[in-house]
């Protein structure tokens, strides 16, 4: 594999990653959340990852492993790797608890909530086991994003795109709660930027684990349970998190913006 792909790969993973600072520098620098934009952005987001998961992704993944281990057996192995990954983001889903999840809903007007900063102090007792939760939970998407990015550079801009989207809001869920734990905004700002390194932490875990032995089976099965996984973050964390900014319809119109964006560049660059 040419270094160049890979160093492009780690590249579009990182910018995906890194998002999360934005998302903090703006809890710091914006007085108010524009939740109209945010639910776009998110449903936007959600849009992509899910038809080229769909159309494209899991149809390459089925592709190569029907080539590699024939019409039946290909297409079981495509679909069980594609449940896989829905597992496999799901089981990490459940081990974060609830106020340490980096897709938790906050708001830029809570950094300004003197109530909800005493309330926050006394819940967050687990310090370091926060961050390492949070950094857990971005793995598999730097894992997707540098996979996709390998596999087809067009596809993993697309989805280093929708994901760095889905990591701004992310960015301000982080801080909102280590701020409040800590009173401190240049820590906040640390590790939500620390929490956005673990997506090319997992991207470079991923290679050196998988490449050695990489095939075309061994993509296609990645590749399958990337889609799994984009899919999974797209119903369970993208969608609902645009609901919960009160802006159901225009997380909709972004959902649908998203797909026919992702339609017509694919046709484009076919």
């Amino acid at each position: 594999m040419e270094t160049q792909t890979v160093l492009m790969a780690f590249g579009l993973t990182l910018l995906a990653g890194l998002s999360t600072g934005i998302g903090s520098a703006l809890a710091f620098c914006a007085r108010q959340t524009n939740t109209k934009l945010l639910s776009l952005a998110l449903g936007l987001s959600a849009g992509v990852m899910i038809y080229v998961s769909f159309i494209e992704i899991f149809f390459k993944a089925k592709q190569a492993l029907e080539a590699d281990l024939g019409p039946t057996q290909g297409y079981w192995v495509t679909v069980l790797a594609f449940f896989s990954g829905m597992g496999l983001i799901a089981a990490i889903d459940k081990l974060v608890p609830d106020f340490e999840n980096p897709h938790e809903i906050h708001k830029i007007e809570e950094m300004q909530d003197e109530e909800g900063l005493n309330k926050f102090q006394r819940l967050y007792k687990v310090g370091m086991f926060s961050a390492l939760a949070i950094a857990i939970h971005n793995f598999p998407e730097g894992l997707a994003t540098f996979t996709a990015a390998l596999k087809d550079p067009s596809i993993g801009i697309a989805i280093a795109v929708a994901i760095g989207i889905h990591n701004i809001p992310e960015g301000v869920a982080v801080s909102v709660p280590i701020y409040y734990a800590t009173g401190d905004r240049k820590k906040a700002f640390y590790y939500s930027f620390l929490s956005g390194l673990a997506e090319p932490a997992g991207a470079l875990l991923g290679y050196l684990l998988l490449m050695p032995y990489l095939s075309d089976t061994v993509f296609g099965i990645l590749f399958a349970g990337v889609a799994g996984i984009m899919v999974f973050i797209s119903l369970d964390e993208l969608l609902p998190a645009a609901r919960q900014y009160g802006e159901h319809h225009l997380s909709i119109y972004g959902l649908v913006m998203g797909m026919a964006v992702m339609a017509l560049s694919l046709l484009l660059f076919a």
